[in-house]
């Protein structure tokens, strides 16, 4: 018994952190093309731009975990904003790390998971998102988060454990080709509001009040890392 359990947990382990064969460059491809679909339409990125916010929002709430900050919760809003709420000392590095955790976590997401992709580890991505939906879930305080995050989740879920390896691979470059390509977005977005005078408690303008840099600074910032994600993700994604 004792054998079969300890086959049982070798056969999970190399399931979950094996690596799987690399897809074919069509679908790469095509995969790309279908994550751009997702972004550029205006009004399929009403919707899409939930998942980014998920990631925007997590990482507010990650980096304030790891610097050490109380995280009270957060929020998300079917107008694909959202919020999070933390506690500590309101200046200093670790307020600085939280407020810029923001625009720079659904690229930095998309760089992880294209290193991992380009190794072959197209299931522990999967299974490595799933448990940071997990962790996410723990902290929503609002109906509709929590059901944004559960059926998002619940995707990566059934995918990763019942989908043939073909089928995981494609949603799993899909999900990474959108994080980058999604990525860049919302900080054009972000500077086309300011430029007509709106979101002037951005994420930017509490950046400049706490470090005294100019909130442009800080918008060509949160390009740069955009930008740089997408142009070294999008290499080893397609093997360049």
């Amino acid at each position: 018994m004792h054998t079969t359990a300890a086959t049982s947990v070798a056969d999970l382990w190399d399931r979950v952190f094996g690596s799987q064969p690399d897809p074919d460059q069509w679908l790469v491809i095509a995969t790309a093309v279908v994550a751009l679909g997702a972004v550029l339409p205006h009004g399929i990125w009403r919707l899409t731009r939930n998942a980014i916010t998920i990631a925007h929002e997590g990482g507010h709430g990650l980096v304030a975990l790891a610097t050490g900050r109380k995280l009270d919760g957060i929020r998300l809003h079917s107008d694909t904003s959202g919020l999070t709420v933390s506690r500590g000392k309101p200046t200093g590095l670790g307020m600085i790390l939280t407020a810029a955790a923001g625009y720079t976590a659904p690229p930095l997401l998309g760089l992880g998971g294209a290193w991992l992709l380009a190794a072959n580890h197209i299931t522990a991505l999967l299974w490595l998102a799933t448990a940071l939906l997990v962790a996410l879930l723990v902290m929503i305080r609002n109906a509709y988060g929590a059901l944004t995050v559960i059926l998002t989740g619940g995707a990566f879920l059934l995918i990763s454990w019942l989908a043939d390896p073909q089928v995981q691979a494609a949603f799993a470059y899909v999900v990474v080709w959108f994080l980058l390509l999604g990525g860049v977005r919302p900080a054009f977005e972000l500077q086309s509001k300011r430029r007509r005078g709106g979101a002037q408690d951005s994420d930017a303008d509490q950046l400049s009040r706490l470090t005294h840099v100019p909130a442009w600074l800080w918008l060509f910032l949160f390009h740069a890392v955009s930008v740089c994600s997408l142009m070294g993700g999008g290499r080893w994604l397609l093997g360049l």
